[in-house]
């Protein structure tokens, strides 16, 4: 994991200091000369080689760093230091600090609703195979899987906030200053994630335990006398349950890098509202201090994953 954080760092900064456009000039201001570009370029650090740039990102995040040493007011920015936003005059770990909370929310509430209801009629559909639930369940999560986001979040804002007026109009707030105005931003957007994500998840789970319950095991704990709901639960589902655990972690995880449609549809300042914004400025210490985040927390759910594979299938621990 960290060697592949490494190479992504190279990675990401080299492929966004390559990228076409010159920072310097897109933060002097209006009043632009060459000698103020060039002061602009040497006060980023831009005139130094590339490597010598990289080695100065590594030790920020590190040790911290300090910008525009040879002005009468130079910038310290304290490690992890992911870089200075010249365009907001912030720290860039800051700027993301202040927006992940709400992209936090938004994946955290939208994983609950969908992995609940994924699971639960992915497995009524299951056991009750060919029959009209089944086919009920399998043509709701045909559609669900089918309407993009933005379609179903434009959907419910005209109907449930401008015309039947259920709701007023999105406004974020900390769940700790307003819960109930943050609930009534908050459940649209999870509802559009949540619908997105359960048509999966429906297919999946009915796929996994159908194909479970076929196994010569199962039909051992059946013929033992065991309730259906303790062959279902304890037996089908667990063992099946390594490819749910699997898409859910990895889902989870995009999610929390920024939901940027939904975001975006309904004002949530979060980390996809920031990168779009961030892309607009040309504000490259953002998006590249956003990328770096976005790949940790997929990297860090992936080793998560691998270490839920031995408590939900015994098969997998190492002896």
């Amino acid at each position: 994991m960290f060697t592949l954080l490494f190479l992504l760092s190279i990675t990401v900064f080299f492929l966004f200091n390559l990228l076409p456009g010159d920072p310097a000039r897109l933060t002097c201001g209006k009043a632009c000369t060459p000698s103020i570009i060039e002061a602009n370029r040497h006060r980023l650090g831009l005139d130094e080689p590339p490597l010598v740039q990289y080695g100065k990102f590594v030790h920020g995040i590190f040790f911290g760093r300090v910008f525009s040493p040879d002005s009468p007011q130079p910038i310290v920015c304290n490690a992890p230091c992911l870089g200075y936003s010249f365009t907001r005059h912030e720290q860039v770990l800051a700027i993301i600090a202040r927006a992940a909370p709400v992209t936090f929310w938004l994946a955290i509430g939208a994983f609950l609703l969908w992995i609940t209801a994924g699971i639960s009629l992915g497995i009524f559909a299951a056991l009750r195979r060919g029959r009209w639930p089944d086919r009920l369940v399998m043509g709701i999560s045909l559609v669900g899987y089918s309407l993009p986001s933005f379609f179903i979040g434009l959907v419910l804002i005209f109907f449930v906030i401008i015309k039947w007026q259920l709701l007023p109009f999105p406004s974020y707030v900390s769940p700790f200053e307003n819960p109930v105005q943050f609930l009534q931003t908050m459940i649209l957007p999870w509802i559009v994630l949540a619908t997105l994500n359960a048509a999966f998840y429906m297919r999946l789970t009915r796929n996994q335990v159908l194909e479970v319950l076929s196994d010569d095991y199962v039909r051992t704990a059946r013929a033992k006398g065991l309730p259906e709901r303790r062959v279902v639960v304890r037996h089908a589902l667990r063992a099946g349950l390594t490819p749910i655990v699997t898409a859910a972690g990895l889902d989870l995880a995009y999610l929390l890098g920024g939901a940027i449609i939904s975001e975006n549809i309904f004002s949530l300042p979060g980390l996809g509202s920031l990168t779009v914004q961030s892309v607009v400025e040309s504000d490259l210490p953002i998006i590249t201090g956003i990328t770096l985040v976005t790949a940790t927390i997929i990297l860090v759910m992936n080793l998560i994953v691998d270490l839920l594979y031995a408590v939900v299938d015994p098969r997998v621990r190492i002896s």
